[in-house]
């Protein structure tokens, strides 16, 4: 009969043990053809599976053209993407974004957009009800809402009105959601 040698053993009991832990890094992402974080091999700071990443994403800006998708909404999908593919399981992804200012007019709905927008698609639809189903939490800032004149039954409905976003994003925080601004 053919013995292992303990070398041998050990690996068995690694690969036993841990293949499970391997393979929760290889997660499907949550919007497949979206981008990720470049991988750097060696990198001391990763996406860690035990933490639950609460955070808050800004947008106050509009996309350079009217038929592009939010630069700010990309960053969001990067992310979101990549803390998937570091094994950050889903139930410790907790992402908000908050639309307010310039980055208003994206949460309306394609006919109100087209109208607004000579007839131009709304090309962030897609993208946010996506990243709704991922588990995107999407709020609009109603004070936006009135000073950009959009009609609330004209919101889409992956996108929640709250009364401002300087309180949304005070609230977030004291719940504790990190901030992301910048766009």
């Amino acid at each position: 009969m053919k013995r292992f040698s303990p070398l041998a053993f050990a690996f068995a009991l690694l690969i036993a043990f841990c293949g499970p832990l391997f393979a929760q890094s290889k997660q499907e992402l949550p919007i497949p053809g979206g981008p990720v974080a470049t991988d750097i091999p060696g990198a001391k700071e990763r996406p860690d599976p035990k933490i639950v990443y609460k955070v808050v994403f800004d947008i106050a800006k509009a996309a350079p053209k009217v038929d592009e998708v939010n630069p700010g909404l990309t960053g969001v999908v990067r992310y979101l993407n990549t803390l998937a593919a570091n094994g950050v399981p889903a139930d410790h992804r907790k992402i908000a974004v908050v639309f307010h200012q310039d980055g208003t007019d994206i949460v309306m709905n394609n006919d109100a957009f087209k109208a607004r927008y000579e007839g131009h698609d709304n090309p962030d639809i897609a993208l946010i009800h996506e990243m709704k189903k991922a588990g995107v939490d999407f709020r609009v800032c109603g004070q936006a809402v009135l000073a950009h004149k959009i009609d609330p039954k004209t919101i889409n409905p992956d996108i929640e009105l709250d009364l401002w976003a300087l309180t949304t994003l005070i609230n977030l925080q004291t719940r504790g959601y990190i901030h992301i601004g910048g766009n």
